[in-house]
């Protein structure tokens, strides 16, 4: 199953972060794009998501200096660019792979792509994984544990759900049953000729 392999990827990219947990260390991607062209987009996925997730945790410190705070805010805004540029590969992917599959009459187009889907199973990855420090952080009281324990059940059921639908959802495009297209998402305000503040600076 697909969502297998995804799964065990984005627990090796937060497991390979969380070695020097530093959003300015440097990203070296483990697959090679030749070799497995899939491995090494969801690879980069995740990367950019836990990159974020920590990039939010430190914008949130109340003594965060303003200008350092603008910088991370830009920061964020470019991870957010390079987050939805992933999915867009990611479902290119997937368009290719099952572009000779003949959509049935009765076909029909999901509310949300398949990379959609995996945009959400990374996030859900790092929920999980920072979940579990919390229902096992020695510190912490064994009402904070417990509490958090009860989440991290709920987050593992999710994933188990989600993980299913997107499987489902992947069979059912390459058995014909549904189709995909890939939307691009014509964000606005990075452009600086869709975007009236930064089209008034040129």
């Amino acid at each position: 199953m697909f969502t297998e392999k995804a799964n065990k990827i984005f627990e090796e990219v937060i497991n390979d972060y969380h070695v020097k947990d530093d959003v300015y260390q440097e990203f070296n991607n483990k697959y090679d794009k030749e070799e497995d062209l899939l491995a090494f987009l969801l690879y980069r996925k995740c990367w950019i998501d836990t990159v974020q997730w920590h990039y939010e945790d430190i914008i949130r410190d109340p003594n965060i200096e303003p200008v350092a705070a603008l910088d991370l805010k830009r920061k964020i805004d470019a991870s957010n660019q390079d987050r939805t540029d992933m999915v867009e590969y990611i479902d290119s992917y997937f368009l290719d792979k099952y572009k000779e599959v003949v959509a049935k009459e009765k076909a029909t187009i999901n509310t949300e792509s398949p990379a959609w889907g995996v945009d959400r199973l990374s996030i859900l990855a790092l929920k999980i994984y920072h979940m579990n420090e919390e229902a096992t952080r020695k510190d912490a009281s064994d009402e904070h544990k417990a509490s958090c324990q009860k989440k991290l059940d709920v987050l593992l059921e999710q994933r188990v759900d989600l993980s299913t639908a997107i499987d489902t959802l992947l069979n059912d495009i390459a058995n014909g049953d549904k189709y995909m297209k890939v939307y691009k998402q014509m964000k606005m305000y990075n452009d600086d000729e869709l975007n009236p503040v930064l089209r008034s600076k040129k």
